[in-house]
């Protein structure tokens, strides 16, 4: 098994195991679910960098990578850098993370924030919006086309924008009418090898009608000079902000001097 078919395996059974100790109704029930989203389409559209910013504290590749700063400071701190958006790690046996970081950062922040997990069950969309969601990510890697439309549907009909992630040229053929955002990630998934090249490989292969993110090993400013003249919106960082003692204000500086360069 390679991790991604690790991570799956034990995410069908953690899906297994929350269908019966928080069934969709109750779900449905919940105090996040009924709160318009915010929307991260519009927040890129609007944006002059594009960041969004992550709090990860673990990683398969990694290991730990910061487990002493408080998700309270960090997301707020994101927020007061002028982040586009927010991604926050819900898997629990490889990155650490955890529902409640999601809904502690949905109740202090009035910007949008994507639940970042592996989605292999409509349950999950149903527990996104729950916990306060805007956006969620489905990975071409682990679904099929099928899966990927039926999926965003799920997600439309609750007001749940749509990240679809890719990682080669194969998986193109997944992307749907339904689908908000394109991902590139320079990450295998499989290895957790990343290829900084891979989202200037794969960029003129998506079609213009998708705004296009970039996601893994984006690490300075030059990089996303060069992705957005490949017409790229958005810049996922997570670990080069997350390994510092202090990523709200890494993120701050990184953004400032990035905006002076723009402008």
């Amino acid at each position: 098994m390679n991790i991604l078919e690790k991570i799956v395996s034990v995410k069908q059974k953690e899906v297994f195991n929350n269908r019966i100790l928080r069934p969709i109704k109750e779900l449905e029930n919940s105090f996040f679910f009924k709160r318009k989203n915010f929307s991260l389409v519009k927040s890129l559209k609007k944006s002059k960098t594009g960041i969004i910013a992550e709090f990860k504290s673990k990683s398969p590749s990694k290991g730990v990578i910061n487990n002493i700063v408080s998700i309270e400071k960090v997301v707020k701190d994101y927020e007061l850098s002028g982040v586009s958006g927010i991604s926050i790690l819900t898997d629990k046996n490889f990155f650490s993370g955890k529902n409640e970081d999601l809904k502690k950062s949905r109740s202090i922040v009035s910007i949008p924030i994507l639940r970042k997990d592996f989605i292999i069950d409509e349950y999950q969309i149903i527990e996104s919006k729950s916990i306060g969601a805007d956006v969620i990510l489905l990975i071409a890697g682990i679904l099929s086309r099928s899966q990927i439309k039926n999926f965003s549907k799920i997600a439309k009909s609750i007001d749940l924008e749509v990240i679809i992630e890719i990682h080669n040229e194969f998986e193109i053929d997944k992307i749907t009418d339904e689908l908000d955002i394109v991902g590139i990630n320079n990450r295998d998934l499989k290895t957790f090898i990343v290829d900084y090249d891979n989202c200037l490989k794969l960029s003129s292969k998506i079609p213009d009608n998708y705004i296009k993110i970039a996601e893994s090993g984006i690490n300075n400013r030059n990089i996303i000079l060069e992705l957005r003249k490949q017409g790229f919106e958005g810049f996922l960082i997570g670990e080069y902000f997350m390994k510092r003692k202090d990523p709200g204000k890494i993120c701050r500086n990184f953004i400032k001097s990035l905006f002076e360069i723009i402008s």
